[in-house]
């Protein structure tokens, strides 16, 4: 029997993995930052299911832009926001995403894109890296993230402790800022409706692959019916 694997139980192994090797105050910045993500998290603020969104052109890493209206031309489509090519638990989602999600939807018509604010140039490695066959594109400065109330600063601990390890997430991402999108689910229907939406304020508790598709193939369903 093949075993049933999540995104959450792989993230689940990255952090059991830090806490075995990560200094106990390395490891404390990173945690207080999560649960101060999920604290302050109020999904009223995020966009909400019937909302009709207004027009929007990404930058695609294969070049040009894509619009919104693109996206979901031919029918349904899920977007799923990320951090930025470097982001270890992004590494793990994004090809669980290839391997457990995107046949899936494939199968019922329904489009897959990944979105990131870091610039083009710097995404195009996560897409080589993992072989990605789903459209990856970048969010100019984060603005389509600010439309949905999905976007987060980092707080100061995190920030210094950034600083003092070498990184520096904004010369990184190419944003020039700290603003990154907590990772968010969004399926949208033909004229950019908000159909389902799921907002993980903790980075190391994204979204499985089953509840996207039972989304995916219920909306599918109504639209092949109708």
């Amino acid at each position: 029997m093949t075993e049933h694997v999540t995104v959450k139980g792989l993230l689940a192994d990255l952090h059991a993995e830090r806490v075995a090797t990560w200094p106990a105050a390395d490891l404390q910045v990173n945690i207080d930052q999560r649960a101060e993500l999920v604290e302050r998290f109020d999904a009223s603020a995020t966009a909400q299911v019937g909302d009709v969104l207004a027009p929007f052109s990404f930058e695609n890493t294969r070049g040009g832009q894509i619009r919104l209206d693109d996206l979901v031309a031919i029918g349904p489509a899920v977007l799923i926001f990320f951090r930025f090519a470097g982001c270890p638990a992004c590494n793990i989602a994004l090809p669980y995403y290839r391997d457990f999600l995107a046949p899936g939807l494939e199968e019922l018509g329904v489009g897959l894109a990944a979105v990131s604010p870091q610039v083009p140039e710097r995404l195009v490695e996560i897409v080589e890296r993992h072989d990605l066959p789903f459209t990856v594109a970048s969010d100019p400065g984060n603005a389509f993230g600010r439309r949905l109330g999905i976007t987060f600063t980092s707080n100061e601990a995190s920030q210094r402790y950034a600083r003092a390890k070498g990184a520096d997430l904004p010369a990184v991402t190419g944003t020039g800022t700290w603003e990154l999108p907590q990772p968010t689910v969004l399926l949208l229907d033909r004229g950019r409706v908000v159909r389902w939406i799921e907002v993980t304020p903790d980075w190391m508790a994204r979204t499985d692959a089953a509840p996207i598709l039972a989304a995916a193939e219920l909306i599918a369903g109504v639209r092949s019916v109708a």
